[in-house]
């Protein structure tokens, strides 16, 4: 299209190209990852010396909100043929025209160097580090047309969060975030499993790729309960592991209990509140173990 140039350069100066493109990559979705990538800033700065750096958490939050962000407009862009064949994503921004493609890889391009440039203020393991986050975050997409398990590339991708946010601190490989990331990337596969529940007719209609296309939604959402069980496991093994106060654990009751309401409001012949689950009790997950652990690490010691 030959307003495609027009349109990208429009980006930076016009806020509704703006408001556009944020609306394109859900830029408000960020709270589903965010949170723990803090858990294992903070919890490093715990062990490392106490003290909050924050300057370096807030390079951490430009490298989590970058990477998410050239993500997202790099599935909308690869996946905006699927979605025109979607009724539920037919109305999304690229398909619409609302956003252009070349206006998308615009915002990705941008979100991508900030990332880089985030990762390189950090120290030079993270910089080294950063190509192979971003490899997983461009295979996601394509995953559906290869895979009937794409959720599992997504939760690797998700995955790598805390342990970035771990070694932007210390400059050091630390198990303790991989199990944290670990405990991240299976709770977003098991509620990406719940969520592609509500596209399987569209996607059998068309050839994607998905648990629940290929094996039912009733099989899809037994996947998810098996993962949020195994997610909070790792929780609990995390909590061990980085001796946890009382807080942390009073965050995971919370945790439980939220995983256990999920998965009594999504039901196989009853997704009406499938959007209830996803964005409304997995946001509040992440915030509310956030919270308790931040309180934990305060009062054991942690200095603002």
């Amino acid at each position: 299209m030959s307003a495609d140039a027009a349109d990208a350069a429009a980006l930076p100066r016009h806020p509704g190209k703006v408001r556009a493109f944020l609306n394109l990559v859900l830029i408000e979705h960020s709270v589903f990852a965010l949170p723990f990538a803090y858990i294992a800033a903070l919890t490093a700065m715990f062990q490392l010396d106490k003290n909050i750096h924050w300057g370096k958490l807030l390079l951490v939050t430009v490298a989590m909100v970058g990477l998410r962000t050239f993500a997202m407009a790099a599935n909308r862009i690869i996946d905006r043929e699927i979605d025109a064949r979607n009724p539920r994503t037919a109305n999304r921004e690229i398909v619409t025209g609302a956003v252009s493609v070349k206006a998308a890889w615009t915002g990705a391009g941008i979100a991508l160097v900030f990332f880089l440039g985030a990762a390189a203020l950090l120290n030079p393991l993270c910089l080294m580090l950063a190509p192979i986050a971003i490899v997983p975050m461009v295979v996601y997409p394509y995953g559906k047309r290869f895979t009937n398990f794409p959720h599992a590339i997504l939760g690797l991708a998700q995955a790598m969060g805390p342990v970035g946010a771990w070694i932007a601190i210390t400059g050091e490989w630390s198990w303790d975030a991989v199990v944290l990331g670990l405990a991240v990337g299976v709770w977003i596969g098991g509620f990406d499993l719940i969520f592609g529940s509500q596209d399987v007719q569209a996607d059998r209609a068309h050839g994607v790729k998905s648990v629940p296309a290929r094996f039912g939604i009733p099989a899809a959402l037994h996947g998810a309960r098996a993962c949020h069980v195994v997610t909070t496991a790792l929780l609990v093994w995390y909590g061990v592991r980085t001796d946890a106060g009382i807080f942390f654990w009073v965050g995971m009751l919370i945790v439980a209990a939220a995983f256990v309401y999920e998965h009594t409001i999504v039901r196989p012949h009853d997704l009406s509140r499938l959007n209830r689950a996803f964005f409304q009790v997995n946001g509040f997950i992440g915030i509310a173990l956030f919270g308790c652990a931040l309180i934990d690490l305060l009062v054991r010691g942690l200095t603002v």
